[in-house]
């Protein structure tokens, strides 16, 4: 399949932010499942761009304004290949040993119910790394419902398994912390999903895990639709917690209170290409 995927975030500020800084998670790597055919970050205004890899092996661009300005705003276009490989990750050039993604943070750090839950989960019965993984996958979406609105970017995993509620995101850390406590390295992954039911348009980026299961490697898995990943995923980056991939970190010298506007639009290639060929465009 080929997703385009269109995404831009604006900050609008109360007055001129003297100096911006900006680091931006927002380009794919290609591996076996995807294969990137373009890629291009924009900005509206004057500013420096520097590309480099962080420790996990994402590509990294530094942004850094030139002048003062009451507003930034960043775009991402491009197109990718993608192919079903079961949610297996290969190709992917790893920079770090499975084990450095048991460490806890204090966004994936479980708590007593957590542990119990995901032992519960698992059961004691027997079962590969990859069973057990896929039954806490399934627990986890059965058991937390999806609501936007319930958490926010800065709940935990424990707060949003306390209530039962959260989106994507929390999803992905609850079994983070989940299969940690299993002593199954798992990590974060952030990305894009060309969603099944043709709502190109959304409102934020996707989220989901991937485990680190002995003689396949990392494999993902969506708890927030009970799936592993299709090739209707990009994937973009990855970390130990949601912190670490987020799509766009940094600050703002000056400039007041702001104000954060984001769109995006994942669709497939072909149905673009059908639609400009109905309406006489070429």
């Amino acid at each position: 399949m080929r997703i385009r995927i269109d995404h831009s975030t604006r900050y609008a500020y109360a007055r001129p932010a003297r100096f911006i800084v900006q680091m931006l998670r927002l380009t794919p790597r290609s591996c076996e499942s995807q294969q990137v055919r373009e890629w291009r970050i924009e900005t509206d205004v004057d500013a420096r761009l520097r590309r480099s890899d962080d420790a996990f092996g994402n590509i990294v661009h530094s942004l850094y304004t030139e002048q003062p300005t009451d507003a930034l705003t960043i775009r991402v276009t491009g197109e990718v290949s993608t192919m079903d490989t079961g949610g297996v990750i290969r190709g992917q050039n790893e920079r770090l040993q499975p084990t450095v993604y048991l460490r806890d943070t204090r966004l994936t750090q479980a708590d007593p119910g957590m542990v119990a839950f995901a032992q519960a989960a698992v059961g004691t019965g027997a079962g590969s790394a990859l069973d057990r993984m896929h039954r806490l996958m399934g627990a986890i979406h059965g058991d937390v419902a999806f609501e936007v609105g319930a958490t926010s970017a800065t709940h935990t995993a424990a707060e949003a398994f306390a209530i039962r509620r959260g989106v994507c995101q929390d999803h992905a850390q609850i079994f983070i912390a989940c299969a940690r406590t299993l002593g199954v390295p798992a990590r974060y992954v952030s990305g894009h999903l060309n969603r099944s039911d043709g709502q190109h348009d959304q409102d934020a980026a996707h989220a989901w895990a991937e485990a680190w299961i002995e003689g396949l490697g990392w494999v993902g898995f969506d708890a927030a639709n009970g799936i592993c990943p299709t090739d209707n995923y990009v994937r973009i980056a990855t970390g130990l917690d949601a912190l670490g991939a987020t799509p766009i970190r940094g600050t703002s010298y000056g400039g007041g209170i702001g104000t954060l506007t984001v769109a995006l639009h994942v669709r497939p290639v072909q149905q673009s290409q059908q639609q400009h060929q109905s309406k006489g465009w070429s």
